[in-house]
């Protein structure tokens, strides 16, 4: 049953930080979307979730008669003004073609976006301060440190546009999703159904694990083809909601 277009509420984000990126990611397969998997980039920081709407920001390449450090005495420079745009709770997505020779934001930056209340930052290029970013509660998703500034590579351009981060297309409003594995991109319309399959899903799995550790084969088990395993998840289900 496919849900109807609903509000992303408060109540769906937390339910998306308790399911992993690989389940989200085959709850995403099966609906025909394969490449969601923010690519190159990994937690600044282990033991972090993250989920909220993407608000964007898009570097292209830089050019030196534009991209001299006195351009960020413009108020409206690009990287500045996603800074203090930026809704509270949603997740700052950079687009950096996957360059992690310079960075593309540092602890400054970091810090007020966590003043601020956003949600996280994922980026497919390099962070600079990347060990005060990490002691932030902020979590943070990037391709590696470096310390270079981002002028010496990136012109930002386009804010809350869509953008390719990771070699996925990632459109203002689609929920991302972050864990140690990394980051997904989920479309905004398909994340109630999502979060509720993936949570079906995860309880499965629970069950499964707990079944295999105990020298259950997998055959059968996982997927559940034989008739009995329903049956006896259901029972296993029914005595763990009764403990």
């Amino acid at each position: 049953m496919t849900i109807p277009d609903l509000p992303i509420t408060p109540g769906l984000l937390a339910a998306l930080r308790k399911i992993s990126t690989s389940t989200l990611t085959t709850q995403l397969f099966k609906r025909g979307l394969a490449n969601v998997f923010i690519q190159g980039a990994r937690p600044l920081k282990t033991g972090q979730r993250m989920a909220g709407p993407a608000f964007t920001l898009r570097y292209i390449p830089a050019r030196e008669d534009l991209d001299g450090i006195d351009v960020f005495r413009d108020p409206n420079h690009p990287q500045r003004a996603a800074v203090e745009q930026i809704p509270a709770g949603a997740v700052l997505v950079m687009d950096c073609r996957g360059d992690v020779s310079v960075a593309s934001a540092g602890s400054i930056l970091a810090t007020r976006l966590q003043v601020r209340g956003v949600a996280g930052i994922v980026t497919d290029g390099g962070l600079r301060d990347a060990a005060g970013i990490a002691r932030l509660a902020m979590p943070a998703w990037c391709a590696g440190p470096s310390a270079p500034t981002n002028l010496i590579r990136h012109h930002a351009l386009d804010l809350n546009a869509p953008i390719g981060c990771g070699g996925v297309a990632v459109y203002p409003g689609d929920i991302m999703v972050g864990d140690d594995d990394g980051v997904v991109c989920i479309p905004a319309h398909l994340a109630h159904e999502v979060a509720r399959d993936g949570a079906e899903q995860e309880c499965f799995e629970d069950f499964v694990l707990e079944q295999v550790a105990n020298g259950a084969g997998i055959i059968g088990l996982y997927p559940p083809t034989a008739p009995e395993t329903r049956a006896r998840f259901e029972a296993w289900r029914l005595a763990r909601s009764a403990q």
